[in-house]
């Protein structure tokens, strides 16, 4: 059989455009991959870290971090932003402030359905950064740290949550589900990271422990 030139040229084009979809294995092991790389890049991270003795609570209070919180877009704070970005259907009044929605709590994976119900968490709590070195930044710079919403400091998480956690390390507290353990690790020690805050001995212990479960 003859083909022309023009037929073969729109055959071989055809061929190149069938898309090939990859098996649902494949698409398994690349988040399993994502994770297990997170985990690689925040050991690096932790390693990078000064390993040191907290530093006194003495001088801290929530002010020095956060009078209020940081404006964004017109009326909207940056707990109003944050509760707009973790959580699904969210209405908001002429204040910025959320009158519906729902939110998913990562850290006890309760799903809720109040805006009362819900806190915006410091993944490093704010005492804690004051005694990991924040005690010795200037006013604009914890202010800059406790409105951050580029890194994975601010999370939606429950109410009930967040006060069982208050400012403890993650050397006497962990999130209850233990599939959280990876990405709370890995926030944690991207966030003392960037900031340059220091580790303790039985704090970073503890993050090692965690990033276990990176797999």
């Amino acid at each position: 059989m003859i083909f022309s030139r023009r037929t073969v040229q729109v055959a071989a084009l055809t061929l190149l455009t069938i898309p090939i979809a990859a098996p649902p294995q494949a698409a398994a092991d690349t988040g399993k991959r994502t994770q297990t790389d997170a985990g690689a890049v925040a050991r690096r991270m932790l390693a990078q870290l000064k390993v040191a003795r907290p530093l006194s609570i003495r001088g801290y209070s929530h002010r020095r971090f956060q009078p209020r919180w940081a404006h964004h877009r017109g009326r909207c704070g940056t707990r109003e932003v944050v509760l707009a970005r973790d959580g699904r259907h969210v209405r908001r009044n002429a204040a910025c402030h959320p009158v519906k929605g729902v939110w998913y709590s990562p850290y006890d994976g309760k799903r809720l359905k109040s805006e009362k119900q819900v806190d915006v968490d410091h993944v490093v709590p704010l005492s804690y950064a004051w005694r990991s070195g924040a005690a010795k930044w200037s006013q604009a710079r914890r202010r800059a740290f406790a409105n951050d919403l580029t890194r994975p400091e601010l999370i939606v998480v429950s109410h009930s949550v967040n006060i069982a956690k208050g400012g403890q390390g993650p050397q006497s507290w962990r999130p209850p589900r233990r599939g959280y353990w990876c990405r709370y690790a890995t926030s944690w020690i991207t966030v003392k990271h960037h900031y340059r805050l220091f580790v303790t001995r039985k704090e970073k212990v503890s993050l090692l422990n965690m990033l276990r479960t990176c797999r």
